[in-house]
């Protein structure tokens, strides 16, 4: 695999973490950084996730994560800026990290593969696309996501 192809395939990562985050989420691109042998994908959600949402956001994407076979390797419990860190089966590394205003920031960081040149990412982004200029805070309503109400299980009623 080459850096090409492993951007490639980090870009299918988050493709299919977005798809599974619903409601859907606005995001653009992050900075897309290239080392040596490694690429970094970045995406940032423009949708104002609540501090009583967050949690239910993390689960969302931590139950994708496992369902794809992602180990856990990390996490950071803080409560201003939770974060997960997950490796996938091929050793690429995906991180999800609430920032600051609450924004979730996502990265897949590959493994040392290959060199060769890495174009930039192809993926279409929900809403506007910053890429290559500052990233403004999260600035979109979800009457579900944005709910400033947290979650509660509907309890089972019987019937007499």
């Amino acid at each position: 695999m080459n850096m090409q192809e492993a951007a490639e395939h980090a870009d299918k990562i988050l493709d299919g973490t977005f798809a599974a985050i619903k409601p859907t989420v606005h995001w653009t691109h992050g900075q897309s950084t290239e080392g040596s042998c490694d690429v970094s994908r970045r995406r940032a959600v423009m949708t104002v996730i609540s501090e009583e949402r967050r949690g239910n956001f993390l689960g969302v994407v931590e139950r994708y994560w496992k369902s794809q076979g992602f180990s856990q390797i990390g996490m950071n419990r803080n409560a201003k800026s939770p974060a997960m860190y997950f490796q996938t089966p091929d050793e690429f590394n995906v991180r999800l990290l609430i920032g600051d205003n609450g924004q979730a920031f996502f990265e897949v960081a590959t493994p040392c593969v290959e060199k060769s040149s890495v174009s930039p990412p192809a993926s279409k982004t929900v809403g506007p696309n910053y890429a290559g200029k500052p990233i403004p805070d999260p600035n979109v309503h979800s009457d579900f996501w944005s709910a400033s109400t947290p979650i509660t299980s509907a309890s089972p009623t019987r019937s007499r």
